[in-house]
């Protein structure tokens, strides 16, 4: 067990509390959204705007993560969940599909900041030799935050309205955030000068950024509307319950939590490149299968996706963390965000346009080609394992 000073604690505390609040607040709409669509009659081609509209968010978190490099971590971070959670709160009283989607755009740009924010952060911040794994518990509270989701809205469903309006109660956690979250301690240490996206365009760094850019863009592809759409396709192809659809979520949520500790003890163990590609792989080929097959192999499918993506989660924390210059870390984080909404929304409306043809379930299987793609990109990255942060 890798023991924590107490200044290490507390951050992981604060910054946990913001990334349970982003979890929660941001798995609203996924978990809701069978109910959202019949509510507003939205079809296949709808929702994937939907979701198209709420990549182009990620857009506005890069401006705002390079005020983190410049200015610190702690600010940006308990600003962020005030964003989000206000505009979690005005989506309860959305009269149509145009204005939620509106106001999400707000939220997603607010969460991803967040995500990559206190990400960098952790990284900084946790031992050389152990950032798997904190990067591992960050992942988890994150995680926790979409099991509360999960586990609330079979209680009040349909009323999806009742949790946005739950989210709310970020307002009153992101003052706390802003006087108790301590500043890094790495990020107070080095010395700001110019701009982060020009730092970024430098060698090495623009090599590093441009392959982990491709590469999360196109596993986007594939798992953003497998994401926005398998609760859709579970409700209106399998013909699922609320009920059984939530349990299916739990379950995938149980393995998924055990694999976030798993993928930091293994990233820690035996380094950053051989697991990312591994669990990418692994990744996408089950996210394919839990749409080429029938309930069993939905479920089934459904349950391995969690587990191989959230065994990468800490893997690809800690080693984009630890790619990058600590004064450009977080705008990293931001712009490889951006790249992966990209790719969401190539693959949201090639979801569209395929769909009619192959079905939903074939139109998202056909993307796992561009996973795999997107896996073999990471073999031009270099090891980092317990290397020194570059400043």
């Amino acid at each position: 067990m890798v023991e924590l000073d107490r200044r290490q604690r507390v951050t992981l505390i604060w910054a946990g509390m913001a990334v349970v609040l982003a979890g929660f607040e941001g798995s609203i709409l996924v978990v809701a959204l069978p109910a959202i669509a019949k509510e507003f009659h939205a079809g296949t081609s709808a929702l994937s705007n939907l979701g198209s509209v709420l990549a182009v968010g990620t857009l506005g978190a890069l401006p705002l993560a390079t005020l983190a490099d410049r200015f610190g971590r702690r600010r940006l971070i308990a600003a962020g969940v005030a964003g989000f959670s206000l505009v979690t709160l005005a989506s309860a009283y959305v009269p149509s599909l145009a204005d939620l989607a509106f106001l999400r755009l707000f939220a997603v740009c607010f969460e991803v900041l967040v995500i990559g924010v206190a990400t960098a952060l952790i990284v900084e911040e946790a031992p050389a030799g152990s950032r798997g794994q904190a990067v591992s518990v960050l992942a988890l509270l994150s995680g926790l935050g979409t099991g509360i989701t999960v586990i609330a809205y079979p209680l009040v469903a349909p009323h999806w309205r009742w949790l946005f309006m739950a989210g709310g109660a970020g307002l009153v956690a992101a003052p706390f955030i802003w006087w108790l979250l301590p500043e890094g301690r790495t990020w107070q240490g080095v010395r700001v000068t110019g701009s982060a996206i020009r730092l970024l365009m430098q060698p090495p760094w623009r090599r590093r950024i441009v392959v982990l850019a491709a590469m999360f863009a196109l596993l986007a592809v594939l798992l953003e509307p497998a994401g926005l759409l398998y609760t859709l396709y579970a409700s209106v192809v399998l013909s699922w319950s609320p009920v059984q659809i939530s349990f299916l979520i739990v379950v995938s949520g149980t393995a998924g939590a055990v694999s976030y500790l798993a993928g930091g003890y293994l990233t820690d163990r035996f380094g950053r490149r051989g697991p990312a590609i591994a669990l990418t792989v692994a990744t996408a080929a089950a996210t394919s299968l839990s749409f080429a097959t029938s309930t069993v192999g939905f479920f089934v499918g459904n349950v391995l996706w969690s587990a191989f993506a959230s065994a990468g989660t800490p893997v690809f924390g800690a080693w984009s963390g630890e790619l990058f210059p600590t004064r450009a870390r977080a705008t990293a984080e931001a712009a490889i965000a951006l790249a992966g909404a990209i790719g969401s929304i190539v693959g949201l409306q090639a979801v569209a346009l395929l769909s009619a043809s192959a079905g939903l379930g074939g139109a998202i299987e056909l993307e796992g080609v561009a996973a795999v793609a997107g896996a073999l990109l990471l073999f031009l990255l270099p090891e980092t394992k317990q290397q020194p942060l570059p400043e």
